[in-house]
């Protein structure tokens, strides 16, 4: 399949496409993607995602992870309550509890009162927001490989000012 053809897979279909899910995954939007339903290389991209993540977000100089964190930001990420054990490797997080008010436009998987994460984590960024932009990815492979919702909301933002007193706080 060359790259033309590649870029009109639908998402849905990336991981078999690609060699990571077997035939019989759950589509998305439905089940969790268990270690039955990943190959022996859709486990080890989701293990390396994982990895990946946790350095971004918590990764320091004692654990081999170099980077110049110049601003603070936070990340938030709402996950459903039942798959939320797919970010358990989280070191500091907030958890709060909310309700889901999604409506699916095909009215197929809408998540009107479900029960959901909230998951909150403050970390640092470079100023070239190079962090930011992993962290990003890391969770989108998470969740074709695990988690697996046609919606996965992340999003960040700069913290004006926090009360954690961190290394990166006496640096400025």
């Amino acid at each position: 399949m060359g790259q033309g053809k590649m870029a009109q897979v639908p998402e849905e279909c990336f991981g078999k496409a690609r060699g990571y899910l077997t035939k019989d995954a759950p589509g998305q939007g439905l089940a969790a993607i268990s270690d039955e339903h990943r190959t022996e290389s859709g486990k080890m991209l989701l293990e390396n995602a994982k990895d990946m993540l946790w350095a971004l977000l918590f990764g320091d100089a004692e654990s081999s992870v170099n980077l110049d964190r110049d601003q603070r930001e936070l990340l938030s990420l709402t996950v459903p309550q039942k798959k939320a054990y797919a970010f358990n490797f989280f070191q500091v997080v907030t958890e709060v509890g909310v309700s889901g008010t999604r409506r699916d436009p095909d009215n197929v998987r809408n998540d009107i009162g479900a029960h959901n994460i909230l998951l909150q984590i403050e970390f640092g960024d470079t100023s070239s927001e190079l962090v930011g932009d992993g962290i990003m990815v890391c969770i989108h492979l998470i969740n074709l490989l695990q988690v697996n919702e046609q919606v996965l909301y992340a999003r960040m933002s700069n913290v004006e000012q926090s009360t954690l007193l961190t290394s990166l706080h006496f640096q400025k």
